[in-house]
This record gives structure tokens, sequence and C-alpha cells, in this order.
């Protein structure tokens, strides 16, 4: 099983604790994904924020048509620094989906970090060459320019308000 890499960076113009708040949030999840995903969430467990052991399910739409459920559990938390969430079920083999956070004079430092693997062997090597890894980074392109756009010149309540 081949296993990819996928590793982002960003400064936000906002506090450690803003910052934590919103993202240890499983609720703000659908504000930073793109809509031609169709991201909804089915439900979370134990209320809306992260802790060891939370079971989030979602549906999400696949090549743009086919909706699939996607179950992930937070597997590690440490508060205002890192946490780590793991695809349960759902359309890869392996997702392991790292976010970590710290202070600096600009604000916070950002980094995701994911490794993931698609199934079906060579069939998705291929498929990830021809979209799949270009849906992944697309992905968070879209968060970053979302968060870019939505905590510029402080705009936190923008988006943590439901």
């Amino acid at each position: 099983m081949k296993i990819y890499n996928l590793q982002r960076k960003q400064v936000l113009p906002i506090s450690l604790e803003e910052a934590w708040n919103f993202f240890s949030s499983p609720k703000n999840l659908s504000k930073i994904t793109p809509n031609d995903m169709g991201f909804h969430i089915q439900y979370i467990s134990g209320g809306d924020q992260t802790y060891p052991g939370q079971i989030i399910i979602y549906k999400i739409k696949i090549l743009g048509m086919y909706q699939v459920s996607w179950v992930t559990e937070i597997t590690h938390v440490l508060n205002r620094n890192y946490f780590v969430d793991e695809q349960r079920f759902g359309p890869y083999a392996l997702w392991h989906h790292q976010h970590h956070f710290r202070a600096t004079d600009a604000g916070v430092e950002m980094i995701d970090e994911v490794n993931y693997a698609i199934p079906f062997g060579l069939i998705g090597q291929l498929a990830h060459w021809l979209f799949v890894g270009h849906q992944v980074n697309a992905i968070f392109d879209h968060r970053y320019k979302v968060l870019e756009t939505y905590f510029a010149n402080g705009k936190v309540e923008r988006l943590t308000k439901m």
C-alpha cells in the first residue's frame, strides 16, 4: 500500500485560544470544506469540543456524484497544541490527519499533516495520480483561502458563530 503525505502551514492573525476554539469544534469543519464535496455532518459524539475517542460521521461526495459515509475518530488531543483525527470507515484505506497549533509573533502557526492511502492497489495509485491527489490538494488549497479571508482583519466572529 502506497502512503501519501500532504503538509500545509499557515499563519493566521488570531490568538492561540481563538484558533483552538474554532478548529477544535467539529461543527466548523463544514465552513472550510469545498461546497462541491456535499459535506454534511450526520453525528458528533459527546458535544462540540474535540476530545480523544470522539466519533464524527459525515456524508461526502466522491467524484462529485457518489455520496459516501466517512467516520472519523479523534484519537489524540493536547489542548491548544494539537489533535489527530483518523478515519475508521470511509473512502480511504488510511487517513491520519494531524492538526498542530503554535503561537507566534504574527498570530498562530497552524500545520496540517495528512498521511493517507487509497484502496485497490495499483488501481488506487492510478486514481491518486489522475484525480485523488489533486482533489486532496484542492481541499487544503480551499481551506487555506477561506481561512485567510475570514480571519483577516479580526473577522473571527464570522466563523465561530453557528
